[in-house]
């Protein structure tokens, strides 16, 4: 066996994996050819295989998997799902499974009888989407949190429930009606009792779900849920029972994804599509850039799509070639990360923006855009940095000025929500970005800038990243900052006042202490409930801190081993992400992240309680 070689070709194939899904449910073959073949083609074709990969057809799939798991391409193939490692694994082998694979929860793990019954009508508290309502606030009010500032300092852990074979936690935890529901990377949507966290049911995806679900009632009353996939994938399935009731792929391009929640408004789902194309540029074999970001609508009851509008509103053209020959395209990106936003009394959706990924430049990339709800329109465009032309060739020798013209290209997406929030009867939507700035916009005003404010540094990784939240009356962010030579200069988190932007309260960072890993940035998306803001770092500190000035009430180790409902092995790590979610005096949230500057793997959901 040539582990040189096994090493090697994943090193390769982590190039492919790392920009994007599969189209469908595809062969072995083709699954090659769209991840793998930029970087290792033979004399037979882009879907075939190099000669030295016939090494590989003498190892078990078994084998390739488990490296894909621990190996060399651990954090690359993490982005991808269960089903496709597999059909990576039997096609590089030539050779199946050898064993169906063991249940991946046991059965003792599941609901029983004693467990509520389910209701088409659910009363009591929720949160629902990613950012709990169709505004997004990421707040929850005293009678749905059940949830007192007195009460905090008394929680402890109830229960705990391990992701299968995961090396992330999931997506934000939503709550409807008694039921927890939440995706993650390897490809499963859980269904699980909030209270108990006992399974009702388990549905698996043709590809990683990084989008929070969506709940909601169809025409004929019977509750469903909604959530995309990282092949651009909608699904809409029965929120009891977890059967499939339609599938839409929305968007051909073969590194599309969907990651932000769709938000569902009168039998309509919005869906905002981004892609994994920026990482792929750093090969010169790939054709840089065509990918064009988007918004859709689509019909809740059966799926179909009833408008779609690009970003950039025409398609990409050449614009020339590069070193080796490769052509090029522009413009490209402008991809829509995040969650869109419901604005019901003007009738539009409001969704906020990332780079572009070759030249030219568009008016439309790290902006707020609103869109008329009912035909797609984009009415208004806030544009807060021009020019942010990144990829990841952006920082590698010989980068190719078509599509990266600056080297110190800015990167500053919006990475969160648009936030919509009423100031005794005026609304301003706020949105934070990569940069560290927190804007006020005037949605009366297509989208003027009342004010702005720093968190403080940012870069690729942060400054604000999954997103702020708002009580009403102060808005609420934490920043992901982190470099090691100026540890005075890592995230904290700050408190503004949402009328003038004045900075009411700063929290540095926690110290690293003897803490070995250590990373005290604050990545993940902040939640708030009356005088308390939740947040959690990239080492796996959970804290509760009073909104009046900051100040720690609760804290919460959560980067350890775990003993789980579900009897899987689970551990907590870094957090990042999907922020707390607060329903009926539990807290939930997830512990764990591989990506994107984690540095502690994790597979756990944790829920609290009050002793």
């Amino acid at each position: 066996m040539n582990v040189r070689v096994l090493a090697a070709w994943m090193i390769c194939l982590s190039v492919g994996m790392s920009a994007g899904p599969l189209q469908a449910r595809q062969d072995g073959a083709t699954l090659f050819g769209t991840y793998c073949a930029t970087c290792h083609q033979s004399a037979a074709g882009a879907e075939a295989p190099g000669p030295e990969l016939d090494v590989l057809r003498q190892m078990a799939p078994e084998h390739i998997l488990e490296v894909m798991k621990t190996g060399t391409m651990r954090a690359q193939a993490s982005e991808r799902s269960r089903a496709e490692r597999r059909i990576l694994a039997e096609y590089l082998s030539g050779q199946a499974f050898g064993t169906v694979p063991l249940d991946l929860i046991p059965q003792s793990a599941y609901c029983g009888d004693d467990v509520a019954r389910f209701s088409n009508t659910p009363a009591g508290p929720a949160w629902n989407g990613w950012g709990g309502t169709l505004t997004n606030t990421r707040f929850q009010p005293a009678d749905s949190a059940g949830l007192s500032t007195e009460d905090v300092p008394r929680l402890s852990l109830k229960w705990a429930f391990g992701y299968p074979g995961a090396t992330s936690g999931g997506t934000q935890p939503v709550i409807v009606g008694g039921r927890l529901y939440v995706g993650t990377a390897e490809g499963d949507v859980f269904s699980l009792d909030a209270e108990t966290g006992c399974v009702h049911w388990m549905f698996q995806t043709e590809a990683g779900v990084r989008s929070a679900v969506s709940v909601g009632p169809s025409e004929g009353g019977a509750l469903r849920a909604y959530f995309g996939d990282q092949a651009a994938n909608v699904y809409g399935v029965d929120a009891e029972t977890g059967t499939l009731l339609w599938k839409r792929r929305i968007d051909d391009h073969p590194r599309a994804v969907v990651t932000g929640a769709p938000a569902l408004h009168a039998g309509r789902l919005y869906v905002p599509v981004s892609s994994r194309v920026e990482s792929q540029v750093r090969n010169p074999n790939y054709p840089c850039c065509r990918f064009r970001g988007s918004m859709v609508a689509m019909d809740a009851a059966n799926g179909n799509v009833l408008w779609k509008t690009y970003t950039i509103p025409d398609a990409a053209q050449p614009i020339g070639k590069n070193s080796i020959g490769t052509q090029l395209w522009g413009p490209s990106g402008v991809p829509i990360w995040t969650a869109p936003t419901i604005d019901e009394e003007r009738n539009l959706l409001y969704a906020s923006t990332g780079n572009n990924y070759s030249i030219p430049a568009t008016n439309t990339s790290d902006a707020i855009l609103a869109f008329d709800m009912e035909t797609g329109e984009i009415r208004w465009i806030r544009q807060v940095v021009e020019d942010d032309i990144w990829n990841s060739s952006c920082r590698a020798v010989g980068r190719d000025p078509f599509v990266c013209p600056d080297p110190e290209a800015p990167d500053t997406d919006f990475a969160n929500s648009p936030i919509l929030v009423d100031l005794n009867g005026q609304q301003v939507l706020m949105a934070g970005n990569k940069l560290g700035m927190v804007y006020a916009f005037d949605p009366d005003d297509e989208g003027r800038i009342i004010w702005q404010e720093s968190t403080g540094k940012g870069t690729t990784s942060g400054g604000i990243m999954w997103g702020p939240a708002v009580d009403g009356e102060n808005v609420y962010a934490a920043n992901n900052y982190f470099n090691t030579s100026e540890p005075e200069s890592t995230g904290g988190i700050m408190a503004f006042d949402l009328r003038s932007g004045r900075t009411l309260w700063s929290v540095r960072p926690l110290s690293c202490a003897d803490r070995t890993p250590c990373k005290p940035s604050h990545a993940a998306a902040v939640t708030a409930i009356p005088g308390v803001l939740f947040s959690a770092t990239m080492d796996g500190r959970l804290r509760a801190l009073s909104t009046e000035d900051g100040r720690t009430l609760w804290e919460y180790d959560t980067a350890r081993d775990f003993s789980t409902v579900n009897l899987v092995a689970a551990n907590g790590g870094s957090m990042s992400n999907a922020g707390v979610t607060v329903v009926g005096g539990m807290v939930f949230t997830n512990s764990g992240y591989s990506h994107h500057g984690g540095i502690i793997p994790g597979n756990v959901l944790l829920a609290f309680s009050v002793e």
